[in-house]
């Protein structure tokens, strides 16, 4: 396990094959700032081009996951200093960064795993809807605040709520702003584990270890094909499927994993 790279308000560490973003700014409950975006942006580039990261774990320092956007920080745009320049820099070159960030216009190939604690709401959840799997401390809270403020969620949320979980529930937390706590939030399905506070990390690196020793160019095929597939037809998404896994038969992992069942041995990916 080593810490590297982040900006001063994302922590980056590696845990084995796992990535883990860690949001950096508990004084502002983790409010996404333009140091923090640029840096979680950077985080998901690392991990799409490190072979040797298999998942990553996204999650928030000091008890808290997200609070959404820190208007005023971002009004300053990384605040002053030539620190402050390389973030409004990295924006002006990319305008998109912002919104990449926030999971709205990127797809990391690698599984992404939330581990929520505290506040998770308004920006927070809604980069919560571009992971994969979700967990939660039991005194979480999430919801998309932005009409009781007038404003609009447009982290992407009145499209990819409603479909992860049921429209009903999907329209009730846009319409009506307020908290759903983390029982709630799994019995409508936007997330999937309820653990004791402060165990959403160690829960959430447990499934990335699952993951880890999985055959990874499996794992990413099958991510894909999920997401390729699902506003298809069944019958579009049946022949898509085969041609993103039939290729996955012909490498040398899926070999190996056969004969590693056959030996019973743990088998050894090399991504070939």
């Amino acid at each position: 396990m080593g810490q590297h790279g982040g900006t001063e308000h994302l922590s980056v560490r590696r845990e084995g094959a796992t990535l883990v973003l860690t949001l950096n700014r508990p004084e502002a409950k983790n409010a996404l700032s333009l140091p923090m975006l640029v840096g979680l942006y950077d985080g998901w580039l690392e991990a799409d081009e490190d072979d040797a990261i298999r998942s990553i774990v996204l999650t928030g320092a000091g008890g808290s996951f997200c609070a959404g956007m820190d208007l005023k920080a971002l009004a300053s745009k990384g605040g002053g200093g030539m620190a402050g320049q390389h973030y409004r820099d990295r924006l002006k070159a990319d305008p998109d960064l912002h919104w990449k960030a926030m999971l709205r216009h990127h797809r990391p190939r690698k599984p992404v795993i939330a581990a929520v604690e505290g506040y998770c709401v308004a920006g927070g959840t809604e980069i919560l809807q571009g992971t994969d799997i979700r967990v939660a401390g039991e005194s979480a809270t999430f919801g998309l605040f932005e009409v009781k403020r007038g404003l609009f969620p447009i982290g992407g949320s009145t499209v990819r709520l409603q479909r992860q979980i049921p429209r009903t529930h999907a329209l009730e937390m846009l319409l009506t702003g307020r908290p759903y706590g983390a029982a709630e939030a799994a019995r409508v399905g936007l997330i999937g584990h309820v653990v004791p506070d402060g165990t959403a990390l160690e829960k959430a690196l447990a499934i990335a270890g699952q993951i880890n020793a999985c055959g990874p160019l499996a794992v990413e095929a099958v991510k894909a094909s999920v997401y390729e597939t699902a506003e298809l037809t069944e019958a579009e998404g049946l022949a898509a499927e085969l041609k993103r896994g039939w290729p996955v038969f012909d490498t040398a992992d899926a070999k190996e994993g056969a004969r590693a069942f056959a030996e019973k041995r743990d088998a050894v990916f090399r991504r070939e």
